[in-house]
């Protein structure tokens, strides 16, 4: 149960930003014995793959921040989010062992497919709220809801990796905030239009 906790609040941070989960179970499973990776998964923890986490990470961060540059990147991450939450979801849960589940032992594909859900239904939410936050605010909310996700991604990883009794109070959290955030903008939109038709 614990590592199945883990794995979704993983997957979950990768549906707002692919590689910062990605790099902290690298980094951790590198420097601590708190993850140990299993041999087929041990790759995740070389330099060269931190390397171009790092790198790819950088590249998110920066583009995510710019108005219609999001909602193109976000089209790309559409592949990329929901891989990552599965490839991040079957690490962990391979060791998974921790929970001495032979189901889960015996059945990896079911880590894959729940990181998967897990991370694009997530991707998906974000994806739907941005262009509204967009157009809501002009372009000036792209770089607050982005930074806010990267934030919460950070946290919610670090959360599911130390503490993943959290993990579901905050994707009820996760879910409840991203849905304010496209109200708030909806708003702000409808009563933009309605100013513009008076005149």
């Amino acid at each position: 149960m614990i590592a199945a906790l883990t794995g979704m609040g993983l997957s979950a941070a990768a549906g707002l930003n692919a590689y910062i989960p990605f790099l902290l179970v690298a980094l951790i499973a590198r420097f601590s014995d708190v993850i140990t990776l299993p041999q087929s998964y041990a790759w995740i923890e070389s330099w060269w793959a931190i390397g171009i986490g790092v790198l790819l990470l950088l590249t998110e961060v920066v583009l995510d921040k710019v108005p219609a540059v999001d909602t193109v990147n976000d089209a790309v991450q559409t592949f990329i989010r929901p891989s990552m939450g599965g490839l991040v979801f079957a690490a962990t849960s391979a060791a998974g062992e921790v929970d001495r589940s032979s189901w889960m032992t015996g059945h990896p594909w079911v880590g894959v497919v729940l990181g998967v859900v897990v991370s694009g239904l997530v991707h998906t939410g974000k994806t739907a709220a941005r262009p509204v936050i967009n157009a809501g605010t002009l372009g000036f909310g792209a770089p607050v809801a982005s930074t806010v996700e990267d934030g919460a991604s950070v946290g919610l990883s670090l959360v599911a990796v130390f503490l993943p009794v959290l993990v579901v109070v905050l994707l009820v959290a996760l879910a409840a905030l991203l849905l304010w955030l496209w109200r708030a903008a909806r708003r702000r939109r409808r009563r933009r239009d309605r100013r513009a038709a008076l005149v």
